[in-house]
């Protein structure tokens, strides 16, 4: 039971630190500036949604991918590793990654036109980006039931955080202030490098061990 809860609080700390959804609440303010309450509400509660899905697909069909590719856990690992680490070095830098946002926003004025922010690039790549996904399925991979439950639900759980902060992502931006948004960034960034070094390790371990 213990290694249960250990694994829920690994798992929801590097989905933290990956999605960071306080920080990202200036992206989603920025790509929802011009719409009234209730699109906003709308777009976030898509995105989300969305987001969770995605997630969930891959942690659900990891095992399933990595046999129908020929993908090893250990070249998962350490390639996941490396992008994680990529995106928390951005970030530490106090830039956005390319690999984790896109500053793309649509310039028609239709209902479905804002609502597709939802998808791109809120749900994908901001929220479950490449990075996400692969920290998903590396907890799952290797896992059994337990893990994967606890490892969705761990998304879950925080989709809802994420949805609360963006809608009251004005009063947390003014209560926050600029420079404390961007300490945040960096200390998330910090934890996601380490996180993604975790990863390449346990991965390189793996690859050490199927060669020998």
């Amino acid at each position: 039971m213990d290694g249960i809860w250990m694994h829920v609080g690994a798992v929801f700390m590097g989905f933290f630190a990956i999605m960071n959804p306080i920080a990202n609440v200036p992206i989603f303010l920025g790509l929802t500036s011009d719409y009234d309450e209730k699109t906003t509400r709308l777009i976030a509660f898509r995105a989300l949604i969305i987001a969770f899905l995605i997630i969930s697909l891959f942690a659900i069909s990891g095992q399933f991918i990595f046999n129908l590719f020929g993908i090893s856990l250990p070249a998962f690992r350490i390639t996941g590793g490396l992008l994680v680490f990529l995106i928390g070095f951005h970030m530490l830098q106090g830039n956005q990654s390319t690999v984790h946002h896109d500053k793309d926003k649509p310039d028609d004025d239709t209902l479905e036109a804002k609502l597709s922010v939802a998808v791109s690039p809120l749900a994908l790549p901001i929220l479950a980006g490449p990075g996400t996904i692969a920290t998903a399925m590396n907890y799952t991979a290797a896992g059994g039931v337990p893990e994967l439950i606890s490892t969705i639900g761990s998304f879950g759980v925080l989709c809802v955080i994420t949805y609360v902060c963006f809608i009251s992502g004005g009063r947390l931006v003014s209560y926050l202030g600029t420079a404390a948004l961007g300490a945040i960034t960096r200390m998330m960034g910090l934890i996601l490098a380490v996180i993604g070094t975790q990863m390449a390790v346990e991965g390189l371990q793996g690859a050490f061990k199927v060669l020998s």
